[in-house]
């Protein structure tokens, strides 16, 4: 299936989070809020769950953690000036970071950000050969250091988990970010293949993807397309 975008308003909210941080569960159930609230308005939502690896050693190995994402983070924390880590943070459109579990600066975040206009256009087809998609993409021509984002998201994922902070809970995660990567935009269209874990659900399952400025700064454009439908 083929999902362009428009010139409309859009909001890419990015949380980094772990299943060992005590604090992260709250700001789970707003990103599944408004995950759902996107879909049932047919808004240009896109929501991403980036598991960080940093509490794995702290009691609880979160199954979702990536190293790839804590030095996504870091990115961030470099270019915002910071150099702070922390969960659960969250980020829309590459510019505006807070606490992940703060619905009001989420609400007034992605509000701003759907009320400003996409500057680069981008569409992509998706196709599931099993253990890996290939995502077909055409963008218009973008800044200079652009960075095509390709994520593939998963919805209602449970977790049992034993040890840790959040020890005896049964986690519920949404959007989870379950493969992730990044490609050079030197060209308006190309392919790249990801990589799936072997116990996705593509029927839960979606392709994100979306354009950055030098790949952790605004974000220029977006799109998504179910899995299950491509």
């Amino acid at each position: 299936m083929t999902n362009p975008s428009t010139d409309l308003g859009f909001a890419v909210v990015e949380m980094f989070t772990s299943q060992g941080c005590s604090s992260c569960p709250p700001a789970e159930e707003v990103l599944t809020e408004i995950e759902r609230d996107a879909r049932d308005r047919g808004q240009p939502v896109f929501a991403l769950g980036f598991h960080v690896d940093y509490w794995d050693d702290l009691g609880w190995p979160d199954r979702f953690a990536d190293a790839a994402y804590t030095a996504r983070q870091e990115a961030y924390a470099r270019a915002y000036g910071t150099g702070r880590l922390y969960t659960p943070q969250m980020v829309v459109n590459g510019t505006v970071e807070f606490v992940g579990s703060d619905r009001r600066r989420a609400a007034g975040a992605i509000a701003s950000a759907l009320a400003s206009s996409a500057t680069t256009a981008v569409t992509l087809r998706a196709e599931d050969l099993g253990g890996r998609v290939a995502v077909d993409y055409q963008s218009a021509p973008p800044p200079e250091g652009a960075v095509l984002h390709v994520a593939i998201v998963e919805r209602g994922l449970d977790s049992e988990i034993a040890r840790g902070e959040n020890a005896g809970r049964t986690l519920r995660q949404d959007n989870v970010v379950r493969a992730f990567t990044s490609v050079d935009l030197r060209a308006e269209r190309g392919r790249v293949e990801v990589a799936t874990p072997p116990d996705l659900d593509p029927r839960a399952a979606a392709v994100v993807g979306y354009v950055q400025e030098d790949g952790h700064r605004g974000v220029l454009g977006a799109t998504a397309v179910d899995l299950s439908t491509a």
